[in-house]
């Protein structure tokens, strides 16, 4: 051979791994869309809000070339709004095939941040179900596989969201496949806290993850007791990891701040040293993402 027809030869196999490799990255690239949905305050349910999202679905096509249907992930924000956590998982979710629909709570409710919050987050609870629905009805989403993700605020939203009784309250017909809770305050449930309330669950999948140097917590032996309380059955689906050197929103991938919060500490309120350890922010990414990867049908 010679060699211009060597160098030819490498140019065209070159040409050609670009463009098999170029195919995949369209292929995982999802398509970004801004949407809306009606949801509500239990308090005033004939009064509408108008809840918006980010909505990031991955182009995954079968084998004759058709666009297949994705399991999907509700993503529920902690009392500081919409901020880095949600990019954070969204874009691994999506690596792997997995529709990602971040809400914003607090803008359908003209809140500014965790200052001047609800009163608890059942009363955000129905924002969780009416996304739920909004994707169910998405003909490019798997319907029956839908998951949550909760930070905090939005962690409490999805240990309620686990139970039959917020299900039956707001579910219309239907239930989350897999649940994730990030940091969830466990010492709040079952104790007389209104509407926290963690039993009689809904029988899918359940992680919780905390730290073990949360300043609501004390670290993450609540979260280990609560799941010890449940029954033997409710067991088998619930499971806690504690991350080391970990504080509150350990996965918060910017700069550390303090806040004051009346539910930190046991329920003694005082301050909350809220974090970054990016070390463990990308170890819970890939356990969360091997997570809804089993439980959403996607394990290879």
């Amino acid at each position: 051979m010679s060699v211009k027809r060597y160098w030819l030869s490498m140019l065209i196999a070159a040409t050609l791994s670009i463009a098999v490799h170029a195919e995949v990255v369209q292929q995982n690239f999802p398509g970004i869309s801004y949407v809306k949905f009606e949801s509500f305050d239990p308090r005033t349910p004939t009064e509408p809000l108008t809840v918006s999202g980010q909505l990031r679905i991955p182009t995954v096509l079968n084998e004759d070339g058709s666009l297949k249907k994705v399991p999907a992930v509700v993503m529920l924000h902690g009392s500081a709004g919409v901020d880095s956590r949600g990019q954070l998982y969204a874009e691994a979710l999506n690596d792997a095939g997995i529709a990602t629909f971040e809400i914003d709570m607090w803008g359908a409710r003209g809140i500014s941040g965790g200052f001047d919050r609800p009163a608890l987050p059942t009363l955000t609870m129905p924002d969780a179900f009416r996304a739920l629905k909004y994707l169910s009805e998405d003909p490019r989403i798997d319907a029956d596989r839908i998951g949550v993700i909760g930070f905090s605020w939005g962690g409490v939203m999805t240990m309620l969201a686990a139970t039959q009784q917020y299900t039956f309250l707001y579910g219309e017909g239907l239930t989350f496949a897999a649940y994730v809770a990030h940091y969830p305050i466990c010492w709040a449930y079952n104790i007389g806290i209104p509407g926290a309330d963690f039993n009689n669950l809904t029988g899918n999948p359940l992680l919780i993850e905390v730290g073990d140097s949360d300043d609501y917590d004390e670290g993450g032996g609540p979260c280990q007791n609560l799941v010890a309380s449940l029954t033997p059955e409710e067991q088998a689906i619930a499971s806690v990891n504690v991350y080391s050197n970990s504080e509150h929103a350990w996965d918060r991938l910017q700069p550390a701040i303090v806040v004051p919060d009346p539910f930190s500490h046991l329920g003694a309120g005082g301050d909350v040293l809220i974090a970054p350890n990016p070390g463990q922010a990308f170890k819970a990414r890939a356990n969360v993402v091997e997570f809804f990867k089993q439980n959403l049908g996607l394990a290879n």
